[in-house]
């Protein structure tokens, strides 16, 4: 198996702040705000405070897909959370979630701010906000919503779970990476079969369940998480390939996928996202060439 020492757990737990780990700077057993800091308000009732990882591109993407079918009240301000820096433990932050996790979108449009977080909640409601991308027959509905919530039960073993064992921990580990990938390649398996029958997750309509899962799985097959692809053979996942494909064509997509995004090629990053004209005129290329 491994020449790794068996570990044998204390009584207590105790947190070890030097754990290693590429996240292990940010990650603590406890809650609530660490620095006083309030979060920026733009010109939009719609406030989105968010970095570009699969939870963050959901909420993007649905919202770029709002604005396409022509919900101009779906304008937003997306302000970037970095959260290797801990914006996500600054006292307005905590306050727009209480998890310290992105994204947090808060919504001014009535009488009170309403404040909504985990990125399938934040699906529901505006899917709910504006009568789209949410099938209104009983049943249909429920098919979208099992797959909403079959990926928010699945991806924390994808991404805490194979993510991390195989990209972010320390040192390599047999028993996890194995574990996990096993789990994986089980959850591609469960999308391959249902997406052999049906052009999208929850039938012939595209919806909320696949803005939920296409930036998780579409990005792991498309190998821009992890690395792991050919690992896990993703290829072999064809009905998983021709989705991702279909939907990575999708403008609102490309779009979503660009916002609060603060790595990879500069010309893919638009930090903030106030207009849409934003797109064209303020991606980081454009903005370090002005500089």
């Amino acid at each position: 198996m491994t020449d790794t020492p068996e570990y044998t757990p204390p009584r207590v737990w105790k947190w070890d702040q030097e754990n290693g780990g590429q996240f292990a700077n940010i990650n603590r057993p406890i809650a609530g705000a660490t620095h006083e800091k309030e979060l920026q308000v733009g010109k939009h009732p719609l406030q989105l405070y968010s970095l570009a990882t699969p939870n963050g591109v959901k909420v993007t993407v649905m919202l770029e897909e709002l604005l396409a079918l022509g919900h101009t009240g779906a304008e937003y301000d997306a302000w970037l959370i970095r959260i290797n820096e801990g914006d996500q433990f600054g006292s307005g932050f905590v306050a727009a979630n209480p998890n310290s996790k992105i994204p947090a979108l808060m919504d001014h449009s009535g009488e009170k701010p309403v404040r909504v977080f985990e990125s399938g909640s934040i699906l529901l409601y505006l899917a709910e906000k504006f009568g789209a991308f949410l099938p209104t027959d009983p049943a249909a509905r429920t098919e979208c919503l099992n797959w909403l919530f079959w990926q928010m039960g699945s991806a924390p073993y994808l991404g805490g779970g194979f993510g991390h064992f195989y990209a972010y921990a320390p040192f390599k580990m047999e028993y996890p990476i194995d574990r996990f990938a096993m789990e994986v390649k089980r959850q591609l398996d469960v999308l391959d079969r249902q997406l052999a029958e049906h052009r999208y997750i929850a039938g012939d309509e595209y919806t909320i369940a696949d803005m939920a899962i296409f930036p998780w799985y579409g990005a792991l097959v498309s190998n821009l998480v992890y690395s792991a692809s050919e690992f896990l053979e993703t290829h072999t996942y064809k009905n998983v390939v021709r989705w991702t494909d279909e939907l990575a064509a999708r403008d609102a997509v490309k779009r979503g996928k660009m916002v609060n995004r603060a790595f990879g090629d500069l010309e893919t990053q638009l930090h903030e996202r106030h207009d849409a004209s934003d797109f064209e005129t303020k991606t980081q290329d454009k903005l370090e060439a002005a500089e």
